[in-house]
């Protein structure tokens, strides 16, 4: 999808004021984020880029597009407090303006400019967020906690009799997304073929644009069909909110939602689940009412955050941050992992975090995730209804075995075998 294509008529592509000199082309950049090398200890990849480059480092996207990957705290909080400096809209990415980016590029699903709240800044995403946080508020006030106790038993009920199970592949992978369906209004069905398009979307590779075109396809029939049909859920919500959204714009909210919704919650339900089960003192801990669900969720996204490098913000003139210099239309990816681990921020990054909230894992400033709400309320219910129905549950392998596969935008738990 070309970032300025659309269905509906848009505003002109806007144009980054001029720097002066040559635009930066990150000549000294040879970390292939998406590389197999890059990918296999992608923290590791982390703080060597730190040690080399210091809190902002090059480095090279699929393509090799050049980007600035954001390593410090600060930088980061600075990057996204300040929307006019470093603004969402992607029609200012030099690279891709240039014609140096294809449509057909697998960043474009993650990058690419759409009719969405997160693609505009000021009055435009004003508008459009106010029409997602309106519809998320009300599907959320008629429950969104027995929602996912329905699911939640469904999907144990499928494996209770087994005294064994993979709480990855079948219980984190997938019960947000049967949640989704229900609040969208989409039918059950759709739920496993959109747990693989979002998946693929967020790995890149050759099959994002053929899995993102899955998305939109499903997506533009819920929204032709909840304009003949409305119903209490969010498209409807959507659909109706005085925001007057066209059928372009419901339709790439709902992708917006769906994707971020699912693969943050389901990346930070099996990081919960992880940490609980890691050892019995906490398990025993939270049943005994000692620890609370949210504690873990909190430890959670300070040090494995379901979204480790955020795309992405694009400088709107020449600047300079943390000791380097950007030119006008310059991609920056925030690395919302890296950031939480910032030695200057975190110089003993083992102490405990229970109750600071000022972890990067929502984003921050005009952008932050407006359904935090929701993911807590999916994450707690789900491993409330989990420890309840599993007397007995216990980790079946060493924990410091358990693996994750990492692309440039996330890192996800492999497996987590459990018996009861």
């Amino acid at each position: 999808m070309n970032p300025q294509s659309s269905d509906s008529p848009h505003p002109e592509v806007p144009q980054p004021p001029a720097g002066g000199g040559c635009p930066m082309r990150h000549t000294g950049a040879t970390t292939r984020l998406y590389a197999p090398e890059s990918t296999a200890d992608v923290y590791g990849t982390y703080s060597r880029l730190r040690k080399q480059y210091g809190p902002v480092a090059p480095v090279l996207l699929e393509g090799d597009v050049p980007a600035w990957l954001v390593l410090g705290y600060r930088e980061n909080r600075r990057v996204l407090d300040n929307p006019g400096q470093f603004s969402r809209d992607s029609r200012i990415w030099r690279d891709w303006r240039e014609g140096r980016v294809e449509d057909t590029s697998p960043l474009i699903p993650m990058l690419g400019w759409r009719p969405d709240c997160l693609s505009q800044d000021g009055e435009p995403h004003l508008r459009l967020r106010r029409a997602v946080t309106d519809s998320m508020e009300t599907v959320a006030s008629r429950g969104i906690r027995r929602h996912v106790i329905h699911f939640a038993h469904r999907q144990i009920d499928a494996f209770e009799d087994q005294g064994r199970a993979d709480l990855v592949r079948q219980y984190s992978e997938h019960l947000p997304m049967f949640v989704l369906t229900r609040l969208f209004g989409l039918p059950e069905t759709d739920g496993g073929q959109l747990v693989e398009s979002c998946a693929h979307v967020m790995k890149g590779g050759e099959e994002a644009i053929a899995h993102n075109e899955r998305i939109g396809r499903v997506l533009a029939d819920l929204t032709s069909h909840k304009r003949a049909e409305p119903g209490p859920d969010f498209t409807t919500g959507l659909i109706g909110h005085p925001a007057d959204l066209d059928d372009d714009e419901v339709q790439n909210h709902l992708r917006l939602v769906l994707i971020a919704a699912h693969t943050t919650t389901s990346n930070l339900l099996a990081r919960v689940l992880q940490k609980i089960l890691s050892s019995g003192t906490h398990l025993a801990d939270l049943v005994s009412g000692q620890m609370t669900i949210t504690a873990f969720v909190e430890e959670a996204m300070w040090n494995s955050p379901p979204l480790a490098v955020l795309p992405g913000r694009f400088a709107t003139a020449d600047c300079e941050l943390g000791g380097q210099h950007l030119q006008a239309g310059d991609l920056l990816i925030l690395g919302l992992a890296p950031g939480n681990l910032d030695p200057e921020v975190r110089p003993h990054p083992g102490t405990a975090v229970s109750g600071n909230q000022a972890h990067l894992a929502f984003s921050s400033g005009p952008h932050e995730c407006p359904g935090q709400g929701v993911g807590q309320a999916i994450i707690e219910t789900a491993v409330e209804v989990l420890i309840h129905r599993l007397p007995g549950l216990r980790l079946l392998a060493d924990p410091a075995q358990l693996t994750d596969t990492a692309s440039t935008w996330e890192t996800r738990l492999d497996h987590l075998p459990v018996s009861f």
